[in-house]
């Protein structure tokens, strides 16, 4: 007789059936709230609006907030029974303890989720192994009426009720899971599947009932399938617990710090129940809200990671975005994420835990070696569009050579479900499986989700070595990556950034946002300057906790959704408030700073000290109420201006201030007579260039007259101002935007100007309902045509960009990026180039050929195109999601176009990138009885080449010690000099995370240094 076909549908309705009969309600909870817009503390929870609630009752709107109070009695017919409480409030709940203390977390069932990786709702708070019978039920939650993802689910009580859990049933179904999806991924004529299915078949006869008799008669059959093991593996998968945490995204960051009490407290109940549970979490920002909010969670949290249950992850203080931030502000992530992580729990943290960050730096690796960090994890690549990574594991060189071991994990996701078809994929999936034996595994739900449930462990612990699947292994990140690095001769190198082909909006979405962060960016560096110069020299105290401070907070607004432009609107309501907040109080303190050197300054009452926080000598035109002077400011030092030629000695040469006839500017047109424009004639022009417009006043012409070169090709247009029709999100911009054509931008209205060294033309455009007003501006002795533009943006779905065809043939564009540059191709030969259509650059991006080129320079722009010929800069772009008023306000910008004689090394192009957005700075000289000892001008820090960049002087993080960070710019192996004016003793060269590693000494008053391409060199300086 054959044997009767085992049809999987009917197994899989045995497994619905299981998962039925393991809870049985008995008694409806009674239900309280408390609601509030906005949360409020354990102690007044009792303040909001009460009513009482039945399942069914509504009791909010999106982001209400509520005190939950669920009591009851568990009935005596439950006596001896497993009693669990089964709770939706179709939000976010999380108990507490008589404290207030987090307990555990609850998300609705039906909160958005990808379903592929299974269900998210976590519903089941367990009572008691062995009910005694009427135990009271007194339990308070704090609610929040949203799901996982910033979704509005009905604000209803879906269920709060007392039930009776049979854990037979319980174990048994995910036994039959566990198998059933096992045999589904084996191959179909295997042994191994037909003895499952066989076992599953023949238990599902066994289940006609319930009983506990039959229930421990099929766990029995399945038992011995279970128990068979695998041989000798070929891959061991290690798992950790993993709750990724967006700090900010589809809701506000007041809800993430719960999200994270949620989270942390569900962790923390799972870990009482399976001891092989091991979890991890990054972010610092997230652990320090516990300390704040949560005392005694957080004190949980470190009983546990002393334990070595609970693993520390990352290096940064938030798993920042790296396209954006600075170089220095990465170096800060590193600096005080692994600075919170030594003093807090007393580890040290060797890897970067970046699973969803939307493309990765160049020069990341060598501020992660530099750093500290060998390691690095991460999974959107996975994400894009055109072609796949060819790796999973391989090491990852950046653009001064430093290597990080990088692993993806294979699975493509950080929300694994731990089943065996993660383990399968995982296997299948591999890329590098040819050379390596381990790989990653981050089970669990992330943004509030509670991490792994039940579902994840009871899964894990029946897959620890089950005949048919890799083993899996419950181990820390930091222990799988010591196992990855036995093998890392034998992995490959992927050399330049990890560009991810997806997400290219968000070089651009959100303006205001990355222009406060640029702001903030170069404040801070010029603060902590001007804060060394007037502790060295005044005895003013180095404001080092504030400073900690401000950057922590501007380093959480650099987080992957926040800064990226990918967030709700909320979101930036509220960060745009504080960014001008601190932008004010970092400018008074840059202001108080140097009013404090200014005092020892030897100058007469009403002159001008002019600083220069750049690292060579500035000579500019400045103004001063109402009157333009050229002046000349040493490297990293100041000079007095009063308006006559002034001569004065310093520590390292001799700064000349050239000082122009003082005029008020309605006199001052006279004296610069090779300066003219004209809005009846379309031109103007200064002693360098000559600019003509079009009509619609484009730029037809730019003629270099020092050679006579004609910089925009004949026929083509350059600051051409297009509208395009944007339909993507916050996240991307369709590839093929351009196809339907943009619409040009003609001025309303035009005229000429003349200010002082300046000269112009004013135009003022109407479109839609918005308006823009563009200062076209030539300053005498500069070759830079600058573009200062004022914005009233009204429009939706819309993207305005400008372009700049230019007479330059090149393979490739130079694109700064932090630390150095980066060269991208101008062509689209491969799928690889077309896919990086939209690139990044921070200052500038240079089209040279050897002996000219032409460089595009902004003050708070990022994305940018290079196509053939054309420089393309991405001004603005108003999408409806997740910000339905995306940019739909009023911006300040400046672009500038810079033509130079050489490839953009020769020119120095870096300088005029950090001179547009790093100003002069001034102090009027007041009367004063204080003692000036101090010259009329003088250089504190200088480097005697070119291509050196101080790029950070600051007080030390553990003392007053003085770090100096400079880097090699060009992209060269070279020495140079450091010259410091500091009376400092003893010298060393440290780590990025200021540990000294070698000692130098002086020579002659200067330190001898040796750079390599790109690289950075940090200084400690002791103080005599």
């Amino acid at each position: 007789m054959p044997y009767e076909k085992v049809r999987t549908e009917q197994l899989k309705s045995l497994l619905d059936r299981l998962k039925e009969q393991i809870y049985k309600p008995l008694t409806d909870l009674r239900v309280t709230a408390w609601v509030t817009e906005e949360p409020v503390s354990y102690e007044d929870r009792e303040s909001g609006r009460k009513i009482e609630l039945a399942a069914g009752d509504r009791w909010g709107n999106l982001w209400d907030c509520a005190w939950f109070h669920f009591s009851g009695k568990v009935p005596q017919e439950a006596k001896g029974s497993k009693i669990v409480l089964l709770i939706d409030v179709n939000g976010e709940l999380c108990l507490v303890d008589e404290e207030g203390t987090p307990t555990q977390g609850l998300t609705n069932i039906n909160s958005e989720f990808d379903y592929s990786l299974g269900l998210p709702g976590k519903r089941v708070v367990h009572i008691s192994e062995s009910a005694q019978g009427d135990e009271e039920i007194d339990l308070w939650g704090d609610a929040g009426c949203n799901d996982l993802f910033g979704r509005f689910r009905s604000g209803t009580l879906k269920e709060a009720q007392v039930a009776i859990c049979h854990e037979n049933i319980h174990q048994l179904y995910y036994d039959a899971e566990v198998l059933l999806e096992t045999a589904d991924r084996l191959p179909e004529g295997s042994a191994r599947r037909a003895r499952i299915l066989q076992s599953l078949y023949e238990a599902s006869h066994i289940l006609t009932s319930l009983s506990e008799e039959r229930v421990a008669k099929a766990s029995k059959l399945l038992r011995e399938q279970l128990d068979k093991r695998g041989g000798d593996p070929v891959l061991t998968i290690s798992a950790v617990g993993h709750a990724h945490m967006d700090l900010a995204w589809l809701w506000p960051i007041r809800e993430t710090i719960r999200k994270g009490a949620r989270t942390f407290s569900t962790v923390l109940r799972m870990m009482e129940r399976y001891p092989d549970y091991i979890f991890g979490a990054s972010q610092p920002q997230l652990y320090d809200w516990m300390k704040i909010h949560y005392p005694k969670l957080y004190a949980s949290i470190k009983e546990r990671v002393q334990e070595g249950r609970w693993e520390l992850q990352g290096a940064m203080w938030v798993e920042s975005d790296t396209n954006v931030p600075s170089g220095e502000a990465l170096i800060r992530q590193i600096l005080y994420g692994k600075r919170y992580f030594q003093a807090e729990f007393g580890q040290e943290m060797k890897s970067l835990w970046m699973p969803d960050v939307f493309g990765y730096t160049a020069s990341l690796p060598q501020i992660l070696k530099k750093s500290g960090v060998d390691y690095m994890m991460t999974q959107k690549l996975s994400w894009s569009i055109y072609n796949r990574h060819p790796h999973h594991t391989f090491h990852w060189e950046g653009i001064d050579g430093s290597r990080v071991l990088t692993h993806m994990p294979p699975e493509d996701t950080y929300n694994s479900p731990a089943a065996p078809r993660s383990i399968v994929k995982a296997e299948n999936e591999y890329m590098d499986k040819n050379v390596s034996e381990n790989c990653l595994m981050l089970f669990g739900i992330g943004d509030g989700g509670g991490g792994p449930g039940e579902e994840h462990l009871e899964r894990l612990q029946r897959e620890k070595n089950l005949l048919g699947l890799s083993p899996v292994v419950q181990e820390h990140s930091s222990q799988f990556f010591e196992k990855l690095a036995v093998g890392s001769d034998r992995y490959q190198v992927w050399s330049g950034e990890l560009y991810l082909e997806r997400h290219q909006g968000t070089l651009t979405s959100q303006a205001r946002n990355k222009r406060y962060n640029r702001k903030l960016e170069k404040a801070l560096r010029e603060l902590e300057y001007a804060a060394v110069l007037a502790e060295r020299t005044k005895g003013k105290p180095y404001p080092a906790q504030e400073l900690e401070t401000i950057w922590k907070e501007v380093l959480l607004y650099q987080f992957h959704d926040i800064l990226p432009g990918s967030s709700i609107k909320r979101v930036y309501d509220e960060s745009l408030e504080r960014y001008a907040i601190l932008l004010d109080r970092v400018e008074q303190l840059i202001s108080e700073a140097y009013e404090a050197v200014a005092q020892s300054v030897s100058a007469e009452k009403g002159s001008e000290v002019i600083f220069n926080s750049l690292s060579w000598d500035r000579e500019e035109w400045y103004e001063n109420n109402g009157a333009w002077q050229r002046v000349r400011i040493p490297a990293m030092g100041y000079a007095v201006a009063n308006g006559s030629l002034a001569l004065a000695e310093t520590a390292a040469a001799e700064a000349e201030i050239a000082a122009a006839r003082t005029q008020e500017k309605t006199a001052a047109n006279n004296l610069f007579p090779d300066m003219r424009a004209s809005a009846i004639d379309r031109i103007m022009e200064n002693d360098l260039l000559s600019v003509t417009f079009a009509e619609d006043f484009t730029i037809i012409s730019i003629i270099d007259k020092e050679l006579g070169r004609e910089i925009i090709p004949h026929g083509q247009k350059a600051n051409e101002l297009s509208l395009y029709h944007d339909e993507g999100d916050a996240w991307d911009i369709k590839q093929d935007y351009r196809l339907s054509g943009g619409v040009p931008l003609e001025p309303a209205e035009s005229s000429a100007f003349q200010d002082g060294p300046m000269v112009g033309l004013l135009l003022v455009y109407r479109f839609g309902q918005s308006t823009m007003t563009q200062k076209v501006i030539l300053t005498q002795g500069s070759r830079r045509i600058d573009f200062v533009t004022n914005v009233d943006w009204k429009e939706s779905a819309k993207m305005l960009r400008t372009s700049f065809p230019v007479n330059i043939r090149s393979d490739s564009a130079s694109c700064e990026i932090q630390f150095g540059y980066l060269k991208r191709p101008t062509h689209r030969n491969t799928l690889w180039d077309y896919a990086k259509d939209e690139i990044c650059a921070h200052q500038w991006i240079d089209l040279s050929e050897s002996d000219y080129g032409v460089a595009l320079l902004n003050d708070c722009k990022y994305g940018h195109r290079a196509w053939q010929n054309v420089l393309d800069l991405n001004l603005l772009r108003s999408t409806s999601y997740p910000d339905p008023e995306a940019d739909q306000a009023e911006h300040q910008f400046t672009y500038s176009l810079y033509p130079h004689k050489g490839d953009h090394v020769q020119a120095e192009v870096y300088k005029r990138g950090y001179e547009l957005n790093v100003p002069l700075r001034s102090v009027s000289m007041a009367a004063s009885d204080e003692a000036q000892h101090l010259p009329a001008a003088k250089s504190f820090f200088s480097v005697d080449h070119s291509n050196v960049m101080v790029e950070t002087v600051k007080q030390a993080e553990d003392g007053d010690d003085l770090i100096i960070r400079l880097y090699e710019t060009a992209g060269t192996h070279l020495k140079a000099k450091l010259i410091a004016a500091m009376n400092e003793a003893d010298a060393w060269l440290t780590d990025l995370m200021e540990t000294p590693i070698d000692r130098i000494h002086a020579e002659e008053g200067a330190y001898h240094l040796a750079f390599t391409p790109f690289e950075i060199k940090t200084i400690r300086l002791a103080r005599r």
